[in-house]
């Protein structure tokens, strides 16, 4: 928990799409549906690309940093500081697809996404999504079928993290991750909470109703609003 007086800080999110590699289409999408699934949850979400956001006095302000495609080497040393220092006290963290690309020079930050990109096969796919059972949050569709660009990752994430969706590896051509192939999981880690998923490449999953559910649990979880992620 963070501290009495950052608990009774307003409920906020920052939003951060900078990017120093590439940049996807669908941040501005990505920004309009989290501030929208924000709202429902009763909070206020700041969009920023300014890396001077990340001082400890800014931060103290939010209850969660969402990374939202983000790419390449977005915070100086100064900045890292201030987000592991945020983290360390409480706040949470939730990455979404390039979250993972980003910051290889900074090993606490790939610990705390939980896994590192490692390439995609070309184009977009589709593949059915396995949840697990404590998640599941596709019990109305009988299986979810998702159209994206699928991430294969350095190393599998499993042994230090709760595993939330995998893909079907074998619907697909190129993953190097086996059948059971990770692809949205959370944690607890260095005194706050991770969460994160590799999906939200192409424009259209963000309007996929099962997607905007996976989304809004994990701002829940981030925020501290619910402990089940």
């Amino acid at each position: 928990m963070r501290p009495a007086n950052a608990a009774a800080a307003p409920a906020r999110v920052l939003v951060f799409t900078r990017t120093t590699g590439w940049r996807h289409d669908s941040i501005p999408v990505a920004v309009a549906t989290l501030r929208e699934l924000a709202q429902d949850q009763g909070l206020e979400v700041v969009h920023s690309e300014d890396p001077a956001s990340f001082t400890s006095r800014n931060l103290a302000g939010f209850r969660a940093v969402l990374f939202a495609s983000t790419t390449g080497d977005v915070l100086d040393e100064g900045q890292q500081a201030a987000m592991e220092a945020f983290v360390r006290d409480g706040g949470g963290f939730m990455g979404v697809h390039a979250a993972a690309d980003t910051e290889y020079d900074w090993p606490w930050y790939g610990e705390l996404v939980g896994a590192r990109f490692a390439g995609h096969p070309p184009g977009l796919q589709t593949s059915r999504v396995r949840v697990a059972e404590r998640h599941a949050i596709d019990a109305d569709r009988g299986g979810w079928q998702v159209t994206d660009e699928f991430y294969n990752f350095r190393d599998d994430p499993r042994p230090q993290v709760e595993v939330l969706a995998t893909l079907t590896g074998s619907d697909f051509v190129g993953g190097t991750m086996g059948d059971d192939h990770p692809i949205a999981w959370c944690r607890g880690f260095d005194g706050g909470r991770s969460w994160y998923t590799g999906l939200g490449h192409d424009v259209r999953v963000w309007s996929d109703p099962v997607f905007r559910r996976h989304l809004a649990r994990g701002l829940r979880y981030a925020t501290g609003a619910a402990d089940a992620c």
